[in-house]
């Protein structure tokens, strides 16, 4: 018998009508003669709604009483809609994020799985029972509750699949699939039938919001397909595979982050703080992105220049604090820029890709305050009040 795994997202599980719908899709697919895993989010903005009820306490709310505050809105989910199972016949059985074996680091807030130890998953699938567990959550090996961060529920569910070794992944939310750029933001935005695992997680690592990176990471590794479709129309979906290269410059889309800060940290002697000063952000669980070194050669200045994302980061203005106390004028903190970034393949073959989109920023008056690229991206920082139009630029021009 094959395993499916499902994920429903907030938006998906947001009322409970939404999950009487969704039990019954469960039903069905439990009716085929399937095993079936479903990992569930919070309903609606819950999530954000306990963020605000800590923060109306404290400012800065403890990260490890946070975690335990934030994974109960996945708990009520799951018991809901298992009650909405069995309503149906459907035997089922919720299961905390511990409980399923999603052993994760001890980063509060943003922590990563190390392993996944499906025992009791497999033991109640034995028994016929669809296992409902709630995503976003995990325990460390320290035996805290965690979370993994926005959108961690897209890697509970990917790493279980690969843990139980299922057939397929299907990742449900409101959107039927991953397009050319968000279709709220991109009426033209185009529809993608599939898409490979590193075009994916480039997309994830740099802003969007289809799918969770580390979940694609997994998915990579056991080589499972993931499925990528809307709760609420099953017209449409995308599937996330492994593909050959195609051996050609390839660009299926433009994606943006706002939530964003660039730090340029700035010492003569630089390189003997760096490992304090990484230290500090590694206490603080800011992850680095975009790092660059430089140093000019009579080694009169030296600065590290480098990008964070601050959606994970709840408790960013006391982090900003610190670092401006203990580095002064040596650190230059910048929140008033976004990044879009151009998604595809062979950027690294030549530099068409650069040349033509630098020459479109200058043809329209628009600044750019860095850039970088990797084989699968090319990405630029531009003035938040400038994003959309620069994604809109970009698209019209790259996507044909």
């Amino acid at each position: 018998m094959s395993t499916i795994v499902q994920k429903y997202g907030g938006s998906s599980v947001a009322d409970i009508e939404k999950l009487k719908k969704i039990a019954r899709i469960i039903a069905s697919v439990k009716q085929q003669g399937h095993d079936v895993v479903t990992v569930v989010s919070a309903m609606g903005k819950t999530t954000n709604q306990l963020i605000e009820m800590a923060k109306s306490l404290s400012p800065n709310p403890e990260r490890r009483e946070l975690d335990m505050l934030l994974s109960t809105g996945e708990r009520i989910t799951m018991a809901l809609l298992c009650i909405a199972l069995n309503d149906l016949g459907i035997r089922a059985i919720s299961l905390t994020g511990s409980q399923a074996g999603i052993i994760t680091n001890d980063r509060y807030n943003d922590a990563s799985v190390i392993e996944v130890r499906p025992f009791r998953v497999q033991d109640e699938l034995a028994k016929g029972q669809v296992v409902v567990i709630g995503g976003f959550q995990g325990v460390s090996y320290k035996r805290d509750i965690t979370t993994l961060g926005r959108g961690g529920s897209d890697t509970s569910a990917v790493a279980l699949a690969a843990a139980l070794n299922a057939e397929r992944c299907e990742i449900y939310s409101d959107v039927d699939g991953v397009y050319t750029a968000d279709p709220n933001l991109i009426k033209d935005a185009k529809h993608l039938t599939e898409i490979s695992y590193e075009q994916i997680q480039e997309m994830a690592e740099a802003g969007a919001k289809v799918l969770n990176a580390q979940a694609v990471q997994f998915a990579k590794k056991a080589k499972i397909a993931i499925y990528a479709r809307s709760t609420f129309d099953s017209v449409r979906e995308t599937i996330v595979r492994e593909m050959a290269p195609t051996g050609k410059l390839e660009i299926i889309g433009v994606v943006q982050e706002n939530e964003i800060a660039k730090i340029t940290f700035i010492k003569k002697d630089i390189r003997n703080h760096l490992k304090d000063f990484f230290t500090l952000l590694d206490e603080k669980n800011i992850a680095v992105k975009e790092l660059h070194y430089n140093q000019n050669h009579s080694f009169e200045s030296e600065n590290i220049l480098f990008v964070i994302s601050k959606k994970n980061i709840h408790n960013w203005n006391e982090v900003k604090k610190e670092l401006q106390t203990n580095y002064k004028k040596d650190i230059l903190i910048d929140e008033t820029l976004g990044a879009v970034s151009i998604i595809g393949e062979g950027f690294s073959r030549d530099n068409k890709t650069i040349i033509e989109t630098l020459d479109l920023l200058n043809l329209n008056k628009i600044k750019f305050f860095g850039l970088t690229t990797t084989s699968f991206r090319l990405s630029l920082l531009v003035k938040t009040d400038k994003l959309t139009d620069v994604v809109e630029l970009l698209h019209n021009y790259w996507i044909k």
